[in-house]
């Protein structure tokens, strides 16, 4: 070859080596394959879990001292008059000999008479009676009644054991004491709890003109 075919021929091979080499850096830069679009696993989400306190679980309610009639009458210890008086004594007291039902003693300021022999707490027909004292000064079971016992109010007797009975005033009505008021001391009819006491003026020991009774119907 002469000298000018080989001057020629040099840029010619530079040229091709030069793309030779671009070629391999090429091939060796370059990933085998692009990776397809979604074909990465999606990053998995945080899910915020709020814990919401257990709300308190409530009890059953205790049923209440009416919730069923006694099984048998009974005679009562304790009343409980709704405003008034909270598990105050009762005592049993015979009648006098005009069969006039007992009163409490003199001291028992705030206790009931019970009259004993007739009619029971939570009986099916007649009245219960009972009876406070009234003192001329304000301070007896009596007057409490008379200032607060009012149509609507609860009374619940209470005996032995868990014998209960509760009765809801329906009427007050007061009259004078030589009146009196019939009926109020049956035996027999629909059942019923009668309070009485000495109401009006006072006129001298165990003497007043009126009487104030308070009528109550059983609780069903």
């Amino acid at each position: 070859m002469s000298r000018a075919l080989r001057r020629a021929a040099l840029p010619t091979a530079a040229v091709a080596v030069l793309v030779l080499l671009l070629g391999l850096l090429v091939w060796l830069t370059t990933d085998d394959e692009p990776e397809p679009i979604g074909a990465r696993e999606p990053a998995t989400a945080t899910t915020s879990t709020t814990t919401t306190a257990a709300e308190p679980t409530q009890s059953p309610a205790r049923p209440g001292p009416c919730a069923e009639p006694p099984r048998r009458a009974f005679v009562p210890r304790t009343i409980t008059i709704e405003g008034v008086a909270r598990d105050a004594e009762v005592m049993g007291m015979p009648r006098d000999a005009n069969g006039v039902p007992g009163v409490p003693p003199v001291a028992a300021k705030e206790a009931f008479a019970w009259d004993r022999g007739g009619v029971r707490a939570g009986a099916r027909e007649g009245h219960v009676l009972l009876n406070t004292h009234t003192w001329p000064d304000g301070s007896a079971m009596g007057n409490a009644l008379l200032a607060e016992l009012q149509e609507g109010e609860l009374i619940v007797l209470r005996g032995g054991g868990a014998a209960t009975a509760c009765y809801r005033v329906t009427k007050r009505v007061e009259v004078r004491e030589e009146d009196g008021y019939a009926g109020w001391a049956a035996t027999d009819g629909p059942p019923q709890a009668v309070i009485v006491v000495c109401s009006g003026d006072r006129l001298g020991p165990g003497r007043w003109t009126h009487r104030t009774l308070w009528f109550a119907s059983p609780v069903r």
